[in-house]
Parts: C-alpha cells; structure tokens; sequence
C-alpha cells in the first residue's frame, strides 16, 4: 500500500548496460541486494566495449533524461562535464533546419542536451550504480532462459564464459538486454501467449564518424538537418555534435532507398546531398580520425508487455521500446522509465503480486510519448514497413507541421515543441491555448535565408582564425 515501507526482494538484472546499471539504481534502495549479468566485460573508464554497436554515431541526452538520471544518481551530471561533456542550450545552442525552415538563436534557454561520447555517458552512470550499497555485477556471463511459471517469473539460468551454467532465483526479473531481447521466446517457453509488438520500420541506416574538431568545442552548437518526411522519395538528415576530447561526432541517415554507405569518398558527398550543403561544408574544414562506421538496425519496435499477466517481470529500454536512433531519445526514455520504476518502488513490495505490470505501464508512458515522436514521423515516408499512418495521425501531422513552420520565429511554439522533443512534457502541451493560438496565426517574420551562424562558426567556414568566444 501507498505510504507503507515495502518489504525488501532480491532483484535480478539482464544487460549492464544503460538501461541494465540505470534499473539497478532505480531498485537497489529498496530491495535485499541486486545482481547485474553483463555477457561482455564492461571497463572502468570512459573507453568502448563490446556488445554496443550503437556507441559509434551520434547520441543526444535530452534534459528529460538527464533530469531523470541525475535523480537516480546525484553527481553523475557532474562526471559527464568533468570528463569533458558539453552541456548545450536549447533551442540558441543548435544551428537546425527544420522541415519549417532554420530555426533563429535569438531566444532565451528553454531546455538543455548533453553532447558527449556514448562510451562517456555510459561509464559515469555504470560508476556510480555499481558503486551504490547491494549492487553486484556478474560479467563474462548471459541469461539462457527465465524459470518460472505462466503467471511468475521466479530467476533465470545464466551461462558462463567456460559453458557452465548457475540458477539464479530473484522476485523480480528486468530484462535489459536491449534490442536483441530473446524475452518473448523465454516467456513462451513458460506457457505465456505471444508478446503483442507493433512495428514501423523506415529503413534508416546511419553512417558515423569522428573528425578532430577546427575550432574549440566549449562553446561551439549541435549543427543539425533534420529529415523532412513531407518530401518526396528518400529522407536523410545528419547531425554534428561536439564530444569531449576536441572532437565533433558526426552522423549521418538516410530512409530505405537512400541511405548512405560505409565508403569514405562518400561521407561527405552524401552530407552534401541533404536539404542544406552546411555539414558538408564544415566536414571540408576538419580532419577525419577513423573510418566510417554503418548501423542499419534502426526499426521502431514496441513489445506490449504490459498486456501479459505475468508477476517477477518487466522490461526496460530497447528491450520493450526500441526507436529509432534519428530521434534521440533511446536513453531519455530509459532513464525517464528507470525513474518510473524508482518511484513505484518506493511505495510498493518489488515482489509484490500485481508489481511486474503496473511497473511495466509506468515505464511505458515516457516511451510512449518517445515512440509517438519517431513513428509519427517515421510512418510518413512511402516506403516504411508496418504500421501506416491513420486519418488523425494525418491530421495530427498537419499540426505539428504548423507548429514547426511557426516555431522558426515565434517564441511561444519553439519552446512547447522543446519541451516535448527533450521529454520533459507530454504531447498535451502542444494544445494548449496559447499555443493554438500562435499556430493559427502562424510564422511571424519572413523564415532565414540561412543559418543563423555567429561570427565565430563563419570564420570556420570560411577557414579563417575562430574569433575568440565571448563570455
């Protein structure tokens, strides 16, 4: 019952990931202990490891998930800067064109990003949740199959490095393995029916690489074109992000039919093939440091846990909702989900009949609001697989669209619509009477004829010293 101290569960976690350690931090307060399997040794410092492919492209850590991991893990925020991640303004820290058009940087801070490695952002939040009282983590080691029954999931067998296998018995199983999740095959195997899954797959695939930054990263803007799905034929889109080390991470992603390849000669000529010429252009002005790296596993997948009557489980991160990356907002919604489940176990007995699903509906409702963002869009291009757009997603499109166009000189929308992108409100916002009102009434000055670049990045393009940043 609400307001009651819980009694204490022993908790089993599959995947030491982001999601897996950000789970453990959620849980490890009120339970007996929490274990940890991790198949792949997972390093000490800010380094890459094995198993996620995904490190090598471009990731944003929106406010909503900052906020919610810095809750979970005091300091961690302090890790990232220190470690040299760079904590960018939104919307006058990014030079981004929208399906409306540029967007200006004349507006006060609404919201904020992390920019920063993946390998730099995982490592602070993996130090401080193992570090945390109960939590243990098994590496060189992976789950093989859940033990319970049909309606209770009771552990799980894990296998070790040397093929041994060990029976590990907890109150409540979170499945954090990611996209490549056998939970539905383990669950069936208990007598559970089909996990439901909904599917829309654009086909993009993603084309990264680092290059040693021109110029000096403190103070310098995310450069961002983003996909217009309102065009015809393909959409691609490409994003620069300055990471720690004087480096910018560049990714670029293009739908079914063109997406960009892992040749080198073609990184920047693809660039220059989107809407705006503007990454390619600083592409031309800095050095590459390594090769061009392609992930085409990007499909929007969404498995209904919630709708199964099942004690001792849940799921978390991509394992349940997996997006796809364009968007940004994998690791918001985890840490926004692990959050959810924090808050629930601090008023409820983790082993509890009735915990696994209303845990599973509350990490279901900051993913929901992520994946509406990604298929909303995603289901627009003609030759996306599953799930086609309605006559209100049509409509809903419309609006959106509106807010867009409307966002690129009015105050009032571009800071609803930051809100929402960074997570940190629902949907619900964007019908807000205000708001309305400035999208009927629409753009209030002529759109940009360019970027609206400082003096600072114009010199870069142009090759010429960086002035230095003011202050």
């Amino acid at each position: 019952m609400a307001g009651t101290t819980p009694s204490r569960s022993r908790v089993l976690i599959l995947g030491g990931g982001l999601s897996g350690t950000l789970a453990a931090a959620a849980l490890a307060p009120y339970s007996d202990g929490v274990d940890i399997v991790e198949r792949h040794a997972l390093p000490d410092t800010p380094r890459a490891r094995r198993g996620l492919p995904q490190a090598r492209h471009a990731h944003m850590l929106w406010s909503g998930g900052a906020d919610a991991i810095e809750s979970l893990l005091p300091g961690t925020m302090e890790m990232w800067l220190g470690a040299g991640a760079h904590r960018i303004p939104l919307p006058n820290g990014m030079v981004s064109l929208s399906p409306g058009g540029w967007y200006r940087r004349c507006w006060p801070e609404a919201q904020y990003l992390i920019s920063a490695g993946r390998d730099l952002v995982d490592w602070a939040v993996r130090t401080r949740a193992l570090a945390l009282p109960g939590v243990r983590l098994l590496s060189g080691a992976e789950p093989v199959r859940l033990l319970g029954t049909r309606t209770r999931v009771t552990g799980a067998v894990i296998r070790h490095r040397d093929g041994t296998e060990e029976v590990r018995e907890a109150d409540l199983v979170v499945d954090a393995t990611g996209r490549s999740s056998r939970a539905p095959n383990w669950l069936a195997g208990l007598g559970l029916p089909a996990v439901p899954e909904t599917v829309v797959d654009a086909g993009v695939a993603y084309a990264s690489r680092r290059y040693k930054a021109p110029v000096d990263t403190a103070c310098w803007p995310v450069i961002n074109v983003q996909v217009d799905s309102r065009l015809a034929g393909p959409g691609s889109g490409g994003t620069i992000l300055p990471i720690e080390g004087g480096e910018w991470m560049v990714s670029l992603a293009g739908t079914r039919g063109g997406q960009p390849t892992s040749a080198q000669s073609r990184f920047t000529a693809f660039a220059r093939t989107m809407r705006s010429p503007l990454i390619a252009e600083f592409l031309d002005r800095c050095e590459p440091l390594g090769p061009v790296i392609v992930t085409r596993n990007t499909t929007n997948r969404r498995r209904h846990y919630e709708r199964l009557r099942v004690d001792g489980f849940v799921a978390l991160g991509d394992s349940a909702t997996a997006l796809d990356p364009l968007y940004g907002h994998g690791m918001s919604a985890a840490a926004q989900g692990a959050r959810a489940l924090r808050d629930l176990a601090s008023n409820r007995d983790i082993g509890s009949k009735g915990f696994a699903r209303r845990a599973q509906r509350a990490i279901g409702r900051p993913a929901a609001a992520a994946w509406l963002l990604a298929v909303t869009q995603d289901a627009a291009f003609p030759r996306t697989i599953g799930k086609r757009p309605t006559f209100a997603d049509r409509v809903a499109a419309r609006y959106v669209n509106r807010l867009i166009t409307t966002a690129c000189s009015d105050f009032t929308v571009v800071e609803a619509l930051t809100d929402v992108m960074t997570l940190q409100t629902g949907g619900a916002v964007l019908a807000r009477p205000r708001v309305v009102l400035a999208a009927i009434r629409g753009p209030r000055l002529p759109p940009l004829a360019g970027p609206d670049l400082t003096p600072a990045e114009q010199a870069v393009l142009l090759g010429r010293p960086a002035p230095a940043p003011t202050t």
